[in-house]
């Protein structure tokens, strides 16, 4: 008998009326500089009256837009031509010009993930909050983290709190200070430590900032003519530096009006499928992470993203031999006293990887290869592992012909997940006739499940369009991966209190 999900029946559609402010860039100094003109030789009162339309039109739908118009002019500022002091009905006109909205989920809403909300207070007994992070995609295909609230009442079933109207993106930290050990070897790995490297950070303390980093850059460079291998290190360690950047939110912001925007080289054309845990560490400290996916164009880089508020965010890039591909998920605490990865190097492989460091991994090991026809051609995880009593309990999804995607689940030895106890046969979930037709065809896929008791709840996208969520009888998957009548199930993200 194979196990199958239940369908829940809710749908979670892209709501294009969700906007957030962005800067418009017009790629061109002279353009610029023509607004610019055009915005000075307005009278006062034309001036005044075209802000007035601004803030009618456009001040409800945003949170602090004034702040944001503010913040724009100060960077279009040094392309004035004078120092003539401006009023502020001219600045935030100004800010206007050179800001636009980006409706941030209009083409997609889907690859979900689901963990327990670090604040359980005030929920009526026998209710759980959670949050779901998903991959939002908007105009020009890019892709960020949007988050929505619920809970799970006390017969399970799921409830979405509406979002906010509105969505901001997150202030990046200015004082962020990089660790020079760690910095230094993420540079080894990259290739770029050598004695120009050596010469450019001479100087920096055991830790420094971005702008200290920038400041030294330029007092090595202006030393020596154009040099296309120093111009080539510079760039290298910037980038490095901007990947590696701390985000904070407003406190008094919902978590649901809160995205995640592409910020720094890597991310420019997205962030892809994050998969968030609640890691619980030896001392009993709890951190959430997430592994996603950063896309700059052209090449995709696995990044770590990490919190313990959802309001103040570290990003960090995950280097290391075997840091490549997409796909990698981390367990909920270590193992042997080390941190360990479900990944997928090859593309079509599952691997396990160990290490004693976070951020830097070195070693794989194959533990499954495609088995069954609805996997032939590839498999992955659908987020971390699972921990139960009976072992560590992992989704995962298959591609099959006419490059159909289904989800399954494995499961891994708790002491050495290296070893396989068991795996379905066939998919616990495929596309339905609702659920094939979308932005990519008959695709379900998960960034991430939760268990509520003897439940298993799984969030998923239907066609890189939409999410919807399922429910599978925990008791009963485990009962045809392990051939044991109900056995003990213990969660280890219980809510943290």
């Amino acid at each position: 008998m194979s196990i199958k999900a239940t369908r829940t029946g809710i749908v979670l559609r892209p709501d294009p009326t969700r906007v957030l402010f962005r800067p418009f860039e017009l790629g061109s100094t002279t353009r610029t500089l023509k607004i610019i003109a055009r915005v000075g030789g307005m009278t006062d009162e034309e001036a005044e009256q075209k802000l007035d339309e601004v803030i009618r039109e456009f001040g409800g739908r945003h949170y602090k837009l004034e702040r944001f118009l503010l913040q724009r002019f100060e960077q279009i500022k040094p392309q004035l031509l004078t120092d003539e002091p401006l009023t502020l009905e001219r600045k935030l006109l100004l800010g206007a010009y050179f800001t636009m909205e980006y409706s941030l989920e209009s083409a997609a809403l889907f690859n979900p993930s689901m963990i327990w909300h670090p604040d359980q207070s005030n929920v009526p007994p026998g209710y759980k909050r959670f949050i779901l992070s998903l991959r939002a995609t908007g105009e020009g295909h890019i892709s960020s983290i949007s988050f929505r609230m619920g809970y799970i009442d006390e017969e399970g079933k799921i409830v979405l709190r509406k979002p906010s109207r509105y969505v901001t993106s997150p202030e990046i930290v200015s004082n962020h200070r990089f660790n020079r050990a760690q910095f230094e070897r993420k540079l080894y790995e990259l290739r770029l430590e050598n004695s120009i490297q050596e010469k450019m950070m001479a100087g920096l303390g055991d830790e420094f900032s971005l702008p200290e980093l920038d400041a030294q850059i330029k007092r090595v460079s202006a030393q020596y003519r154009y040099n296309a291998e120093y111009e080539t290190i510079a760039g290298g360690l910037l980038a490095l530096a901007k990947s590696n950047y701390e985000i904070h939110f407003e406190e008094d912001q919902s978590l649901d009006e809160r995205c995640i925007f592409p910020t720094s080289p890597n991310e420019t054309n997205g962030i892809e499928d994050a998969r968030f845990v609640q890691f619980t560490d030896d001392n009993g400290e709890v951190t959430y992470y997430a592994t996603y996916t950063a896309y700059n164009g052209k090449v995709t880089f696995p990044q770590l993203l990490e919190t313990k508020d959802f309001t103040h965010f570290s990003i960090s890039t995950l280097n290391g031999a075997e840091v490549s591909n997409k796909g990698m998920a981390l367990f909920p605490r270590k193992i042997g006293g080390r941190y360990v990865m479900i990944s997928r190097q090859d593309g079509e492989n599952i691997y396990l990887m160990y290490s004693d460091d976070l951020y830097f991994w070195q070693t794989k090991e194959l533990i499954l290869k495609p088995t069954y026809h609805w996997e032939y051609v590839q498999l992955g995880n659908c987020g971390s592992p699972i921990e139960t009593e009976a072992g560590w309990l992992v989704l995962s999804h298959g591609v099959g012909p006419m490059r159909k995607y289904a989800i399954g689940a494995f499961l891994l030895d708790l002491n050495d997940p290296a070893k396989v106890i068991g795996r379905t046969s066939e998919p616990i979930l495929s596309p339905d006739e609702n659920e094939r037709e979308g932005y990519v065809p008959n695709v379900v896929y998960s960034c991430g499940g939760l268990l509520n008791g003897r439940e298993l709840i799984i969030p998923y996208a239907m066609s890189d369009y939409a999410s919807s969520f399922a429910t599978v009888n925990v008791d009963e998957l485990l009962t045809e991966l392990v051939g044991q009548n109900k056995p003990e199930v213990v969660n280890s993200q219980e809510v943290v209190s």
